[in-house]
């Protein structure tokens, strides 16, 4: 069997199921993605580039669309040099959110297309128009958002099922898309995200942490609101002050991953720092940057309580990573954490109620024998709901494999006759 995937950062949600399917020694993997991508063992990559791409004239509405048809062009490009060297796919596993997926039917009519189903954009009540402390876009800006979803609703209907990660993930997309969709996440490997009472953190300052210390870990791609942040910042002067022996680990980068930018020449991590930093104790409170991921894992090994917010958006690995390591989790009360979070495996609060938050993680680090019970449950819920070699990355086997009526055909083969102009090679 031939397989082929298509991600714009690959391997990224495939970081599991490419390296097991290329381990088969039946099964020849290929792999189409930006120059951002990895390689992966055993997997034939194909790198585009759109580093020279223009969409300033573009109307504004159309900018995204526009960049996913560039971006669709490469691939176009690659797949028509992959199909001409006799690489012709059974399986497609591609996502939907960049446009790479547009081109797929037209060059493999007849390969079996599984859809990665992240996320649907809307106006109201998710990434955007949840948090009324920022600004909200207006009606221009709304249009914006719904078109978001154009290249989305073309890869739906050409696809012939897809996988989303999450139950609250799927209800995103449009419920006449959802029957096309499975719940399928992609695993957490609890043979190393596991529960290390020894596990000890050596800071910059030379300094050690360990599980018999008080710590209080916050984890996000980047420090942002969207995972919110700025409500775990303004929880801390309560928590330090109630707390004086407790330490905080605050572990990412200061970008911008999803939400909304920060003003000109500041960053999130910056503008609600310095709006506590006078209230605070900063030799307890430690920014460690993104981290190796054992190290990011000894972080959450050594943590008296994880604190994990989210508007209402995809769900962060990090939590289910927490979840396996047996974390006293504290997390947002918000549908994607919901879905998780029972009140057994983890405590939920309102996403902007701080005093709350605050009381609930000094609560977790005055009575640490209290929350055993949690801890083992947090272990429990990741081995039998996300585990990935026993749960998750079997499902996905299966379904890659689940082949079908699936028939070979010779496929269309294209070459660049001039910039910008296709030509079909019989």
């Amino acid at each position: 069997m031939n397989v082929l995937f298509v991600h714009n950062n690959f391997p990224a949600q495939f970081r599991h199921v490419a390296p097991a399917l290329a381990r088969d020694p039946n099964i020849r993997v290929a792999a189409v993605g930006s120059s951002n991508s990895q390689p992966v063992n055993n997997v034939r990559l194909l790198k585009y580039d759109l580093s020279n791409v223009d969409v300033s004239m573009t109307h504004p509405f159309a900018r995204r669309f526009d960049l996913e048809c560039h971006r669709a062009e490469e691939v176009l490009y690659l797949l028509s040099t992959l199909s001409s060297s006799g690489f012709v796919p059974d399986v497609i596993l591609g996502h939907a959110g960049w446009g790479e997926t547009l081109p797929l039917r037209t060059i493999f009519p007849h390969a079996r297309i599984v859809l990665y189903c992240e996320f649907f954009y809307a106006a109201h009540g998710r990434d955007v128009g949840f948090d009324a402390e920022f600004p909200q876009p207006g009606a221009d800006g709304h249009v914006a958002i719904h078109l978001k979803n154009a290249a989305g609703l073309l890869a739906l209907a050409e696809c012939d099922i897809g996988v989303s990660p999450t139950v609250w993930q799927r209800s995103t997309f449009p419920d006449e898309y959802q029957g096309k969709i499975r719940v399928l996440h992609e695993g957490v490997d609890t043979s190393i995200a596991i529960p290390t009472p020894d596990a000890v953190v050596r800071l910059s300052s030379g300094r050690e942490l360990r599980r018999t210390d008080e710590v209080v870990t916050f984890v996000a791609r980047n420090l942002e609101p969207l995972r919110g942040y700025h409500i775990f910042m303004r929880a801390l002067p309560q928590v330090l002050n109630e707390r004086p022996r407790a330490h905080v680990l605050v572990i990412g980068g200061d970008q911008t991953s999803y939400g909304a930018p920060p003003p000109p020449g500041k960053t999130w991590k910056s503008i609600f720092l310095d709006e506590v930093a006078d209230r605070i104790d900063m030799e307890r409170v430690h920014f460690t940057g993104p981290l190796p991921y054992l190290d990011y894992l000894k972080a959450l090994q050594i943590s008296s309580a994880h604190v994990y917010l989210t508007y209402p958006f995809v769900l962060s690995w990090s939590l289910i990573e927490a979840l396996s390591v047996g974390c006293v989790v504290i997390g947002s009360d918000t549908a994607p954490v919901r879905e998780v979070i029972n009140g057994e495996n983890g405590t939920l609060v309102p996403f902007f109620d701080v005093n709350t938050l605050a009381e609930k993680i000094v609560e977790a680090l005055a009575q640490p024998r209290r929350f055993q019970p949690m801890r083992a449950e947090a272990r429990r819920t990741a081995l039998a709901q996300f585990d990935l070699e026993r749960v998750c990355l079997p499902q996905m086997l299966a379904l890659i494999r689940d082949r079908g009526d699936l028939t070979s055909a010779k496929p269309q083969r294209l070459r660049r006759s001039r910039p910008g102009v296709l030509t079909r090679v019989s």
